[in-house]
């Protein structure tokens, strides 16, 4: 007998007449106060998110402008593809930077020439780092916005103004990482040796 036969069969003996019915829905003017009064909640937690990001961007509004592009006529050699975790202040890596979109991660192409590195980002402005600014490059764990648990992340630390600064990049191939890290590493050399 198909399934079809037995419903019909149930029907006509009156077994699925006497089977229990969900209950109608009542109380309608609670259920609607309480979807309003989730979504009041919802709405309140992201303005206070936004309020606390713009207040964040502000107090660290005395820092320059980094610089978003290289200089004209500058070389750099193959990019590495890979994700702009953020920027934080030095040795806290989630003290993030919200001033001038180094907060904001995004997709990116990260480069080394003489004159500096540069990130080329989809979703924020690019960011210039000239070879002058850097201080250390090396691999870690994490940074605010992107943890990969093993040493994934290059991070570079370098200066802006009289901040020092650690801004993270996660390569997606992991030959990349020791790439960017040994051509930085070159740059920093050649300057302090000059």
């Amino acid at each position: 007998m198909t399934n079809a036969g037995t419903v019909s069969g149930l029907a006509g003996s009156g077994l699925l007449a006497d089977a229990p019915h969900s209950a109608p829905v009542t109380h309608w003017f609670l259920r609607i106060l309480l979807t309003i009064v989730v979504l009041a909640v919802l709405t309140g937690v992201y303005w206070l998110m936004w309020r606390g990001w713009k207040n964040r961007a502000a107090r660290q509004s005395e820092l320059p402008v980094p610089s978003t592009a290289a200089p004209p006529h500058a070389a750099f050699g193959e990019p590495a593809e890979g994700v702009y975790a953020s920027t934080t202040v030095s040795g806290d890596w989630l003290d993030r930077i919200a001033a001038h979109g180094l907060g904001v991660r995004s997709n990116a192409r990260m480069s080394v020439g003489a004159a500096g590195v540069l990130v080329a980002r989809e979703a924020a402005p690019d960011l210039f780092i000239p070879a002058d600014d850097l201080v250390h490059a090396h691999l870690a764990p994490g940074i605010a916005g992107k943890v990969t648990g093993g040493d994934g992340i290059v991070l570079l630390t370098w200066r802006l103004g009289d901040a020092t600064l650690d801004s993270g990049f996660h390569p997606r191939a992991k030959g990349d990482r020791t790439r960017l890290i040994a051509e930085v590493g070159v740059l920093i050399t050649e300057r302090t040796a000059a």
